[in-house]
């Protein structure tokens, strides 16, 4: 099939390289904290974009954190570099195992799950890391229907069917790896083969097979939750309920994600080229979105806290020459779209926001 736009994209992007080291550290930065904030903050974990970037380029934490989310984001970094290494041995073949192996790091250890019930029963079950679901697993779509993903007598058997079929595939090169990724998604989620952990280990799997063709890696946006479940809901719509025809889905039985996927992947790279190329003061990225200030009073103020993280109001008003007011009304309009934050009690500054220059 011929995607344009996504053609155009990639013709952007292998136009820049080989990327400097700074530029590639620098989106290597980039992505490792917007990759395990939205794939976590999809599954509920609470932690903000900015204590996410402290966590995993620092090992702080600033404000209130549960201790499940702090773990689950660190596991989660674990898996993404654990990933990153093994596509980069590209003459191996994918392996069940590699998968379980990434499920048991990003859950560490077996833990118990309670539920209440109807009429005030409480029931409990294991969630088992690194290993296959032992009780069946479904889904409430939001227009109220049960989804039934594949059975656990069934999951082994089509787990192997399905890293046998991308081995082959891969082999054969005719599908593109953007192709590859997006089928190797929707068959991986019509199995839910773990009890929890699907969505992060299929995001994984889909940047596992980027990197493994030198693909720039993408980031499924946690604000785009709904637009991301819907294109899977549409394409289980026209695939059918039964899991085993799920699971051996076809290109053309998955359009309605195939075209969302697509889409996904070329607004990723053009953002990709944009970070790296663009270079303009007021051009500023925070989450994946290309932000431009209006006034340039918000780059200087930005530069001056990241000069000197303990710079105070009164330095920034003497250096960009405004009034003290309109310093303190665009600080806090900073802080209120969470582009920086204090981060002790000295008034240490700590931006969250990337300069493109």
């Amino acid at each position: 099939m011929k995607y344009a736009t996504l053609e155009k994209a990639l013709a952007a992007w292998n136009k820049l390289l080989p990327l400097s080291e700074d530029d590639n550290n620098k989106l290597s930065r980039r992505f490792t904290i917007d990759f395990n904030y939205n794939s976590n903050n999809i599954e509920g974990n609470t932690l903000t974009y900015g204590q996410t970037e402290l966590l995993l380029m620092f090992g702080k934490i600033i404000g209130e954190a549960q201790v499940k989310d702090i773990q689950e984001m660190t596991a989660s970094n674990v898996g993404l570099k654990m990933m990153k290494e093994e596509a980069e041995m590209k003459e191996m073949p994918l392996s069940q195992h590699f998968i379980r192996t990434l499920h048991k790091t990003l859950f560490r250890e077996d833990y118990t799950v309670y539920r209440n019930l109807p009429g005030g029963v409480t029931t409990s079950f294991i969630i088992h890391a690194g290993q296959y679901k032992t009780r069946p697993n479904s889904v409430i779509t939001r227009y109220g229907d049960r989804f039934e993903y594949a059975s656990p007598e069934e999951t082994p058997a089509l787990m192997t069917s399905l890293v046998d079929w991308y081995n082959e595939e891969e082999k054969r090169g005719k599908l593109s790896p953007v192709e590859l990724a997006a089928l190797f998604h929707y068959r991986y989620i019509r199995i839910h083969p773990f009890e929890d952990g699907n969505g992060r280990i299929a995001r994984l799997m889909v940047n596992f097979i980027f990197a493994r063709h030198n693909y720039p890696m993408i980031v499924v946006r946690s604000r785009k939750k709904q637009e991301y479940l819907e294109a899977l809901h549409q394409a289980d719509l026209k695939v059918g309920s039964v899991p085993s025809e799920g699971a051996n889905a076809d290109l053309k039985d998955i359009q309605p994600f195939m075209k969302y996927f697509v889409g996904l992947v070329t607004e990723e790279i053009n953002n990709d080229v944009r970070f790296v190329s663009e270079h303009d003061e007021n051009v500023w990225w925070y989450d994946g979105e290309r932000i431009v200030f209006r006034s340039e009073n918000y780059s200087k103020i930005l530069n001056a806290m990241l000069s000197l993280p303990t710079v105070t109001l009164n330095d920034i008003q003497k250096e960009i020459g405004i009034n003290m007011s309109a310093v303190q009304r665009l600080v806090n309009q900073l802080i209120e779209k969470k582009y920086v934050e204090r981060i002790d009690n000295k008034g240490s500054w700590r931006v969250f926001i990337t300069p493109s220059l």
